[in-house]
């Protein structure tokens, strides 16, 4: 009796204990603490956000309209005169440096306005491309930390290899494929520093490439300044010899994501990797991992693609009402700073106060995710937004520049919070499996607002700041659609589909038990 018994007994002793010790709640508890292994390595990952910025703005300066002075008083006047009507002799580049930027030294200033600004339009078009083609690379290709590496670095050594550009076209060329392989870096930052931290510190931890990734853009700025008498070419050396020096440290300190190498079916790195991260839970990850279920196998875990996010109704229902919700924000995030010169304001002023607002931000929104639920957040914030760019619309019709400028201020303060919102909304709504390859579709929305945003714009100049009106319009009415999505707020990270399914349902049966 006894030994029929004890087979029945360590059955379900071992069903409770996998149940006990199931990967998702090892990787909660021994990243429960949020120690200097973990802040070392956010930062390190989050480095590349710094690069990657300086990669998007760097043509503010090295594709600039730079000064130039009259050689002949007689016949030139710089207040007045066009360079383009006045003989080459009659004036030079201030400083008689021709190669001080792309303009002076490709000989574009008499050229139209689409071929000077071919470079930054081929940046876009790469990152269009390149987001929709990485996005098809499946989540079990490399993993995080080596698609992370691949892409940042092939960023950098073309950003050297632009150093050698000899005509406009080469540049645009080399400008378009330094968009294609910087276009997943941003997703490929947050997803891997999402996956390598609790529930409890999610909020916080990712918010740290955002302010890199800002900090970055004021690095930028010194780095211009301290070689304004140079060539334009020595700004792309400084950023992207740097930014090839970082890929040897990622490539050699980072440590892959624990849950990607769950999903891989290696258990053993898996927990070797928390183990690096949470050294202080050493002991624990020790005395658990035998106890460590391997329902996964790499060959079941790479047939998750993209098409999964198609198939599955709930899933692309999913995809699209984020999609829109980022279009909305996006506009707004992009389209306002655009559209203030027509509240008739200092450009210079109105600029720097929008960078400065953005700050603050990354403050703000971990109290918003841990104080309230990510569904609520998204849809009380988009509301302000959209409700201060219309009264900045009305504002400015009767005059109230002042007052319509602090509104445009808080329109662009909501559409960056809604951006961090999101961001964070997003990796909580698609399992491992898929987050990767969901993200990068969801940021292409916002690559489409910002493509839309300058034309929007445009119409300020036939009625004076309507353009504020659309993009809050754009802003609360599609930002009202968060209410079609789950609610994720305190919950882990799913790796499968079905996981991801199978917790949507207990989320539905409990809200419905509720009512």
């Amino acid at each position: 009796m006894a030994n029929t018994s004890t087979p029945l007994l360590s059955q379900t002793e071992d069903k409770d204990t996998s149940s006990l010790f199931s990967f998702d709640k090892i990787v909660e508890h021994s990243l429960s603490d949020f120690g200097l292994s973990q802040i070392l390595q956010i930062i390190l990952v989050g480095l590349a956000s710094t690069f990657d910025s300086q990669q998007i703005f760097i043509t503010v300066f090295t594709d600039a309209y730079p000064t130039w002075h009259c050689l002949d008083h007689t016949i030139c006047n710089p207040a007045s005169s066009d360079i383009c009507g006045i003989p080459r002799s009659a004036w030079d580049w201030d400083g008689g440096f021709k190669g001080k930027s792309v303009i002076s030294e490709f000989g574009l200033e008499c050229s139209s306005s689409f071929l000077r600004g071919l470079p930054t339009t081929s940046f876009y078009v790469g990152s269009i491309f390149g987001g929709v083609v990485m996005a098809m690379i499946p989540d079990g290709f490399l993993g995080r930390k080596q698609l992370l590496f691949f892409t940042t670095l092939a960023m950098s050594i073309t950003g050297v290899s632009i150093y050698f550009s000899s005509s406009i076209w080469i540049y645009a060329f080399m400008k378009f494929v330094i968009g294609f392989m910087r276009a997943p870096v941003g997703t490929y930052v947050f997803v891997l520093i999402s996956e390598r931290v609790s529930a409890k510190w999610r909020p916080r931890a990712t918010m740290i490439p955002f302010v890199l990734f800002v900090l970055g853009f004021m690095s930028l700025s010194g780095i211009s300044y301290l070689f304004r008498h140079a060539s334009w070419r020595a700004v792309y050396l400084c950023t992207s010899v740097p930014a090839a020096v970082y890929c040897i440290f990622l490539c050699l300190f980072a440590v892959e994501s624990p849950r990607w190498l769950h999903l891989q079916g290696k258990n053993k790195e898996a927990i070797d990797v928390l183990k690096k991260i949470s050294p202080a839970k050493k002991d624990y990850l020790e005395s658990v991992s035998i106890w460590l279920p391997s329902k996964e196998s790499p060959e079941q875990a790479q047939r998750y693609s993209l098409k999964d996010l198609f198939i599955r109704k709930w899933a692309f229902r999913r995809t699209l009402v984020v999609m829109i919700i980022m279009l909305g924000s996006g506009l707004s995030y992009y389209g306002v700073p655009l559209a203030v010169r027509d509240i008739k304001v200092n450009i210079y002023l109105s600029e720097a106060l929008n960078a400065m607002v953005e700050l603050p931000t990354f403050v703000i929104t971990p109290i918003l995710l841990e104080k309230f639920s990510r569904r609520s957040s998204v849809v009380v914030n988009c509301l302000l937004g959209g409700a201060s760019g219309v009264l900045c619309f009305v504002l400015s019709i009767f005059g109230m520049t002042n007052i319509a400028f602090a509104l445009e201020l808080a329109s662009f303060f909501c559409g960056r919070i809604q951006f961090n919102l999101m961001a964070v909304y997003m990796v909580e709504l698609f399992p491992t499996c898929v987050r990767n390859t969901a993200t990068l579709m969801l940021r292409q929305a916002l690559v489409v607002a910002g493509a839309c945003s300058p034309i929007i714009a445009s119409i300020g100049r036939d009625v004076p700041s309507l353009s504020f009106a659309v993009f809050g319009l754009a802003m609360a009415g599609l930002g009202l659609f968060a209410l079609l999505l789950p609610e994720t707020k305190g919950s882990s990270l799913c790796d499968t589909m079905e996981a991801q399914e199978e917790r949507d349902r207990a989320l539905n049966t409990s809200q419905n038990c509720l009512k």
